[in-house]
């Protein structure tokens, strides 16, 4: 479709003729661009060229949308699902934002927040899962922008989204690992009440896990997917494990409490955690909710390593939220009937709200033993955070997006996986992590960045598909029919009201100081205010969008293969949208073909 394609060739690429084309060798049928179920940026007269050898189905879909085989598929259907599972880590995303899913809104915006939550966020996952069968590569969300943006504006939708995306992910890994330390410092807190963690000791151990995490991420992929299979496993057995463990072992009895809070009270009475009306603080506590539920647009990132890529991610990423959002609502119904008081989980010396509830309503053996599985969930969500990371790390890179992008884009030639992506993300993370020096607060924007920037990155796409493309958009085997415009339009509206939302402080007025500040707006903000400077200044001199790196040829009258136009600079305007002059070329082009 002319409205959705950009570069018809790239400039490091001449037409070339009598090679081997993606859906097979020299003597087979040459499949064009348009012959597949994708939107892509290449023109849908396009051929992509590949000699070294045949390509398999999966594939030929990644070569229509411009980029040559580079690692082995060796993910399926629920590995994608165990890595984005693990990603999602349920009960230790749980455990890390109790402080914000409880201290706002009170066990209300536990049970009441979830669902609201969750029923839009499962619009916004169905409608990337559509955008990802459509364009099944590692770009994901960024390539998705740079095709789907009106003309002259794909390069700066792309540079938006994958920065905002990227962001959210390189945050992902340390934020978990800040948690998972803080939790295993509250269990030695635990076994000796005279012990106090020190600022310098979280750091160390995060430091020292994070280390851990890239060379498990560096191992070939099917090494990778086989941990990520049984660390994802364990996340779920251990999620079921605590969700029956805690209401059947209890000791509120024996601490003068009925077994269960009534339910008037659950979901009636609001805790006062904010200075706003009862309503905006039910929609505060939705951070918990975002941040959880943030980890499933991870097979999106590695469909270029899974079999039967349009079909298969996006059915992982619909899965991981269903089934993440369920019983996540679960756990939120335990922790909400059996938690005893808000404000000593939330103000407990252990410096960790999990582990103080659990001590709260378990015995001390029961309680370790709950927050024992917490803590090895933890560590298997932090290792697919890195996983999927590196893996947007990558593909930005190929397309020049960083400084020394040639050294983050390489792909180690033992491992297959990308090596240098990995260790970048992991000293970076271990940076960010310095902000653990400066209290709770600073710490505590490692979270809220991540919330915020991948909210903005999962809906920038979705919104250009749903308001400038329409019914012009491209479906993959894998969509949402007459209900996509629909679903994607809620998507866009949840996140336009919640974006300011999560900005929002919990004091007003004079009670408002630099302790209780929101810093989301400046953690987010700020370097998002650099990075659209970085494009005025310079990089919209340089930056198309999405690199294809595949030779490619014109596709002519019955399939002949024809002369493509030669590929200036001044020909294109954008990724995602064609200049005047080249849009006629095209178009005489599909006419020929009639």
């Amino acid at each position: 479709m002319a409205d959705l394609k950009a570069e018809a060739l790239h400039a490091d690429f001449q037409p070339i003729r009598g090679m081997s084309t993606a859906s097979g060798m020299s003597g087979g049928r040459k499949k064009s661009v348009a012959e597949e179920p994708v939107s892509s940026v290449l023109a849908s007269g396009v051929i992509p060229v590949y000699s070294e050898r045949e390509l398999s189905a999966d594939e030929e879909v990644l070569a229509a949308l411009g980029y040559k085989p580079e690692f082995k598929r060796e993910f399926s259907l629920w590995t994608s699902f165990c890595v984005s599972f693990a990603v999602l880590g349920l009960l230790p995303s749980f455990a890390s934002t109790l402080y914000y899913g409880m201290g706002y809104a009170g066990t209300p915006g536990m049970v009441w927040g979830w669902l609201i939550a969750m029923a839009f966020i499962q619009c916004v996952a169905m409608s990337m899962a559509e955008l990802c069968s459509s364009m099944p590569t590692s770009g994901g969300l960024y390539y998705a922008s740079a095709v789907l943006a009106p003309p002259g504006y794909g390069p700066l939708a792309s540079w938006l989204t994958g920065w905002s995306n990227w962001m959210a992910q390189v945050t992902g890994a340390p934020s978990v690992d800040y948690a998972l330390s803080a939790m295993v410092l509250a269990g030695a807190s635990i076994n000796d009440p005279s012990y106090v963690p020190q600022n310098y000791q979280v750091f160390l151990l995060t430091a020292f896990i994070m280390l851990i995490h890239g060379c498990i991420s560096s191992m070939p992929t099917r090494w990778i997917a086989n941990f990520n299979s049984v660390g994802s496993t364990f996340n779920m057995v251990a999620l079921v494990v605590v969700i029956i463990l805690i209401p059947a072992s209890t000791n509120r009895q024996e601490q003068g409490y009925p077994r269960f809070t009534d339910s008037k009270t659950v979901w009636g009475e609001f805790y006062a955690g904010t200075d706003f009306p009862n309503g905006v603080a039910l929609l505060m506590t939705f951070v918990a909710v975002i941040w959880t539920m943030s980890g499933y647009d991870a097979p999106f990132h590695l469909s270029e390593e899974c079999s039967n890529a349009n079909i298969a991610a996006p059915r992982a990423i619909v899965l991981t939220s269903g089934v993440g959002g369920l019983f996540g609502w679960f756990l939120q119904l335990v922790v909400g009937y059996t938690v005893i008081s808000i404000d000593d989980v939330l103000d407990s010396d252990l410096g960790q709200p999990w582990a103080s509830y659990l001590l709260q309503v378990l015995p001390k053996k029961t309680a370790l033993a709950a927050l024992s599985l917490t803590i090895i969930a933890a560590f298997s969500m932090g290792q697919g955070c890195m996983v999927a990371a590196s893996r947007v790390t990558f593909a930005y890179a190929r397309d020049g997006c960083f400084p020394c992008s040639w050294f983050m884009a390489r792909v180690n030639r033992h491992t297959r996986t990308p090596v240098n992506a990995v260790w970048f993300n992991t000293v970076l993370g271990i940076l960010m992590t310095l902000l653990i020096f400066g209290g709770p607060l600073a710490a505590g924007a490692l979270f809220s960045i991540a919330a915020v920037a991948a909210f903005v990155a999962f809906t920038i796409p979705i919104f250009i598909r749903v308001f400038f493309v329409g019914n012009r958009f491209r479906p993959g085997p894998w969509n949402l029919g007459k209900y996509s415009m629909y679903i994607g339009s809620a998507a866009c509206a949840f996140v336009a009201l919640m974006v300011p939302i999560l900005c929002l402080p919990s004091l007003t007025g004079s009670d408002l100081d630099a302790s209780g500040m929101n810093w989301t707006c400046l953690v987010y903000g700020g370097p998002m205010t650099m990075v659209l400077i970085w494009w005025v200044v310079d990089a919209r001199k340089w930056f198309k969008g999405p690199k294809v790196n595949i030779d490619h040829q014109m596709l002519g009258r019955e399939g002949n293969v024809v002369d493509g136009k030669s590929d200036d600079s001044e020909e294109t305007d954008s990724a995602g949208s064609m200049t005047k002059e080249s849009r006629l070329f095209d178009d005489k082009k599909a006419a020929d073909l009639a």
